[in-house]
């Protein structure tokens, strides 16, 4: 597989582990952090798949395939947890951009 048909994917992948970096820090700046576990739990997993997803596409695994629906499983995970936090803008973006690389991510796969 060429990552050069893949340069979308990777790219997605790459804001979307960005994106989720920038709200968890913002969820632990937040006041109630209490009522943000799961979605900061959410989007260290997301970032650290979207990063692992991207390098694997890249070197062309073999499994890119199965590593990219996972990874689009995650990012919809964490897109439905921002979504209940939808008052605070980080968390509005963040599920935004998830549900993008979640969308990628499998059309990549298939």
């Amino acid at each position: 597989m060429s990552h050069e048909r893949f340069k979308s994917c990777i790219a997605s992948c790459y804001d979307c582990a960005t994106e989720c970096k920038h709200c968890e820090n913002a969820c632990l700046d937040e006041k109630d952090v209490k009522m943000l576990v799961r979605c900061i739990k959410l989007n260290s997993e997301c970032a650290t798949m979207c990063l692992f997803a991207a390098q694997m596409i890249a070197a062309g695994s073999e499994f890119a395939n199965q590593i990219c629906e996972l990874c689009a499983d995650i990012c919809e995970a964490c897109a439905v947890e921002c979504e209940k936090h939808g008052h605070m803008q980080h968390c509005k973006d963040c599920a935004e951009v998830c549900r993008n690389c979640a969308q990628a991510c499998r059309e990549m796969a298939n």
